[in-house]
């Protein structure tokens, strides 16, 4: 988690000196940052845990959605669509914001 968290605060400070570079330009660079979504690699995830621990993937699904506030993992349905928003016309004026789509997991700015 070292590698992961430091990378994720470069990449915080990356996005907006770029961000800034480019605006005149048209371009707006954001990011969008997700929960847990359940896609194949979460369910990967859960999998290699429920075998270490002898447990089943619901059990450890279930405990996990226990520290979300939405009570559930989020369905890619329910993130591809804030990316597809970010590259239409209407939102040309949003650049450099960082948007969270985890169900309320992350309880910080």
């Amino acid at each position: 988690m070292v590698l992961s968290n430091t990378l994720r605060a470069s990449v915080m400070g990356w996005l907006k000196t770029l961000s800034a570079e480019v605006a005149h330009e048209g371009i707006t660079c954001n990011v969008v940052a997700p929960g847990a979504i359940r896609t194949d690699r979460s369910l990967e995830t859960a999998e290699n845990l429920a075998r270490r621990q002898g447990r089943s993937v619901e059990e450890v699904i279930t405990e996990r959605s226990k520290t979300i506030p939405a009570g559930r993992y989020g369905l890619p349905a329910e993130y591809g669509p804030l990316v597809a928003f970010l590259c239409s016309d209407q939102a040309a004026y949003i650049t450099g914001c960082v948007l969270r789509v985890d169900g309320g997991m992350v309880r910080g700015w």
